[in-house]
């Protein structure tokens, strides 16, 4: 079934100011910040998914050429177990905590409550469009704010149908999609909103970023970068090849924390790169085209721009490819430039550069020559080397001895640093993300102090002896 079709609003920028105020006097009659009422939002959210898991299975493959499993796994399955984790620990999360009030303060208390920012403004990608909009819409709605949503037009099939599904299953004035291009996400920059969560490029976030600036909007950046991927020689050789493998194919290496490139002890890059072989083949067959569980490049752009990085090294697997069919086959390279554009550029396709290094310190120093990752891999047995690499490296998430798993685990932060990306998410993270934490002291009258007041002749001394006693 073809979900694409025109769309029922035209969304010039009279129509977004509308659309932002609407939602502005939604979030003043404090309908948002009622508990029982988020509750029952994301319950709604999780029947809407639950019930329409089949067509966004489709629509997925037909945008990215993904496997049904695949697109459980990594999109309708991820944010169902984040709105459950969500839901079971939201009246928690919720509730005012209190902290400690200093001695000097007499009779008072002092708590820290979690506030909504209010109109929140997400716009996805469309690498993960199911995954990277609605696990951050999760937060807003567990917070207590309003959202507009804008996917990316790149995952047409997708965009189409989560519009549809979501401005049926919302009052527009809580929750509403935005469909459209480049003019409709500029005209949504200009309004200002509360708080603005962006997934995608550098390049298009520091546009976001400074759209952001002008109304002070505080904002998450969720990046990208060259995520790299260290193999010691101290390490179980299959396991490891099997891993590197998954974690750089699934989505066709279409994923932001994939490994961009390898870094292999020389040691044993022979028979790193022969077990690697091995397991393309056993996960794709011998020939990948032909293959459901290898997706698709999302247009002829992206798949151009992926083609030109095979000229610039040998190809020693893969390298196949048809554009008609946006299918480029899982590819290893070796023997390029440090200036090549691979090694410059964010790869976010299924090529896979692997240099080798006689010692680890060579390995470090390449990384650290570039912009700080969204992800670092290391596969070592050896512990000096992780401590090595974690305190001379800078990312936003690392794994030792896997790929891409961190992001499964609700309890860590995903977030890039520096280059990579600004604030980070996922479980309580979201939720805290999403909430201002307002200071709140609550005094007594039971009892007053009047050293505070003037005229303060002789009231030093009592003072400095109070600041003391306070630490």
């Amino acid at each position: 079934m073809n979900y694409t079709s025109k769309q029922s609003t035209t969304w010039d920028s009279t129509a977004i100011q509308e659309l932002v105020s609407s939602q502005r006097r939604f979030f003043a009659g404090g309908h948002s910040k009622d508990l029982k009422f988020r509750k029952a939002q994301l319950l709604k959210l999780k029947k809407m998914l639950i019930e329409h898991e089949d067509a966004i299975i489709e629509v997925l493959h037909n945008d990215l050429g993904k496997h049904e499993f695949e697109a459980y796994a990594t999109e309708i399955g991820f944010v169902l177990v984040e709105i459950d984790k969500t839901l079971a620990k939201l009246s928690k999360w919720a509730k005012p905590k209190k902290v400690k009030t200093p001695p000097f303060l007499y009779v008072a208390t002092s708590s820290v409550q979690a506030e909504p920012y209010g109109n929140i403004l997400i716009i996805a990608p469309w690498n993960y469009p199911v995954q990277l909009m609605i696990a951050p819409l999760i937060g807003a709605i567990a917070a207590g704010n309003t959202a507009i949503l804008k996917p990316s037009e790149f995952a047409v099939h997708t965009s189409a149908l989560l519009a549809k599904l979501l401005n049926t299953t919302f009052d527009a004035n809580y929750i509403k999609v935005v469909e459209g291009a480049v003019e409709e996400t500029q005209a949504l920059l200009q309004e200002k909103f509360d708080y603005i969560f962006f997934t995608g490029s550098t390049k298009v976030g520091n546009i976001v970023y400074r759209a952001a600036a002008k109304h002070l909007t505080p904002v998450t950046l969720e990046l990208g970068g060259k995520s790299p991927c260290i193999v010691d020689h101290d390490v179980q050789l299959d396991y490891t090849a099997k891993r590197i493998i998954w974690g750089k194919f699934i989505n066709v290496g279409q994923t932001c924390i994939a490994p961009d490139y390898l870094l292999v002890d020389q040691k044993i890059m022979p028979t790193l790169i022969e077990k690697m072989q091995f397991y393309i083949h056993q996960f794709f067959g011998e020939d990948p085209q032909q293959s459901d569980a290898l997706g698709r490049i999302i247009n002829k752009r992206h798949f151009d721009r992926l083609i030109a990085y095979l000229e610039e090294g040998t190809i020693i697997e893969g390298g196949q490819h048809d554009r008609e069919d946006r299918y480029i086959a899982p590819t290893l390279m070796v023997d390029f430039s440090d200036q090549a554009k691979i090694m410059q550029e964010e790869i976010f396709g299924p090529i896979l550069p692997i240099i080798p290094y006689g010692n680890i310190k060579e390995a470090l120093d390449l990384i650290n020559q570039g912009e700080k990752p969204l992800a670092l891999y290391l596969f070592t047995k050896n512990k000096n080397k992780v401590d090595m690499v974690l305190n001379q490296t800078s990312a936003g998430g690392v794994t030792i001895n896997d790929t891409l798993m961190h992001i499964t685990n609700a309890a860590l932060p995903f977030g890039g640093v520096g280059a990579s990306g600004i604030g980070a998410y996922h479980g309580q993270h979201t939720f805290d993300l999403f909430s201002h934490k307002k200071s709140v002291l609550h005094r007594s009258f039971l009892i007053e102090e009047p050293i505070r007041y003037a005229p303060y002749k002789l009231k030093r001394n009592w003072l400095r002896k109070i600041m003391d006693w306070t630490l």
